[in-house]
């Protein structure tokens, strides 16, 4: 049985379960690296490129966990998966990085996936990873309908107000690493966290960011968790579609809180240096004021950042917005 490795990082915070019921499907054993350590993020810092974010630093960290343990890694060229846009350029050239930064890799499954090829694309994609792994055409056809079964699963699991990592927990037994929050009473704020959710929800780049809120007694919501056609409809804001995928998800998601409420506040992920997370973050800062009805508050993110500096923030946004509330409810 073939041994293919999973780093924990980039798009598998989006798609994980979905590769693992196809990978298993067709036969092979998947094996995910550990969770992000300052280990883990300080290989990367050696690996990559010195101009990279964070979230790539750590995709190289996390490729050097699995050697001598896998026998492929999965490293999927996501080039598109919906409309007419694209993966950062980072995203496109992954592979190529990775094959070219660090020394004896496994044979890297990089296979391109762009859907704008057509309907039959995807199912074109899964034969060819089929065919590198030798499964036979009728095992990988019962291995691709498991998967869209994933999916299918995955986004119900997401709009029921589940996160990525507690879908994911539930799904396939998997543990993200993040130290469980105590938590202090009921949810009396809710916010809306916004960004690529690999910053979100990968616990130690984020400070623990999910779990703290939680402990303060906030509920989270995340882009990933509205559904398609509610993002779609922001197109009426979006005076110029961004280019990149996760950067219009979270803009889009944006303008959708800022129009009908339903949040307390705002809270925008940013990784330093990524040049289209600047974009939509400015983009939501100016919508916030111009609104003026939604709490905003940006927190950036390096190999830097301090759980201490993240937990004094939230805490202080949380109190100001809990007050802000109680005024508004007295008055």
């Amino acid at each position: 049985m073939a041994r293919v490795g999973i780093p924990r990082a980039l798009a598998y915070y989006t798609y994980f379960p979905v590769w693992k019921a196809f990978l298993e499907g067709i036969g092979a054993s998947v094996v995910l690296s550990r969770p992000t350590t300052r280990q883990i993020l300080d290989r990367g810092v050696e690996d990559a490129v010195t101009d990279a974010c964070v979230p790539i630093k750590i995709i190289h960290g996390h490729v050097a966990d699995l050697i001598g343990k896998v026998d492929y890694l999965f490293v999927p060229r996501l080039v598109s998966v919906r409309d007419r846009l694209v993966f950062c350029p980072k995203f496109l050239g992954l592979p190529d990085m990775i094959r070219y930064s660090i020394t004896n890799l496994p044979q890297l499954i990089d296979i391109r996936v762009d859907l704008r090829k057509g309907r039959l694309e995807l199912w074109r994609i899964a034969c060819r990873v089929g065919r590198i792994l030798g499964a036979g055409l009728p095992r990988t056809a019962k291995a691709y309908w498991a998967a869209r079964s994933a999916w299918k699963e995955l986004q119900a699991r997401l709009q029921a107000r589940q996160t990525a990592p507690e879908a994911f927990a539930e799904m396939c037994g998997v543990k993200t690493g993040a130290e469980k929050a105590a938590q202090t009473g009921p949810k009396s704020l809710r916010f809306a966290v916004l960004g690529y959710p690999y910053a979100i929800h990968d616990p130690y780049v984020s400070g623990n960011l999910v779990a703290r809120l939680q402990s303060l007694g906030v509920e989270v919501v995340t882009a990933d968790m509205l559904p398609r056609q509610i993002l779609r409809q922001q197109s009426k804001h979006v005076r110029k579609q961004l280019f990149w995928t996760y950067s219009d998800e979270a803009l889009r998601a944006g303008y959708y809180f800022y129009e009908h409420g339903g949040v307390d506040g705002v809270i925008h992920i940013t990784a330093f240096s990524c040049g289209p997370d600047a974009v939509v973050d400015k983009l939501l800062e100016l919508e916030a004021k111009r609104r003026g009805t939604i709490p905003f508050i940006s927190l950036m993110i390096d190999e830097h950042t301090g759980d201490a500096g993240i937990a004094t923030r939230l805490e202080a946004f949380s109190d100001m917005v809990r007050r802000r509330k109680e005024r508004r409810r007295v008055s």
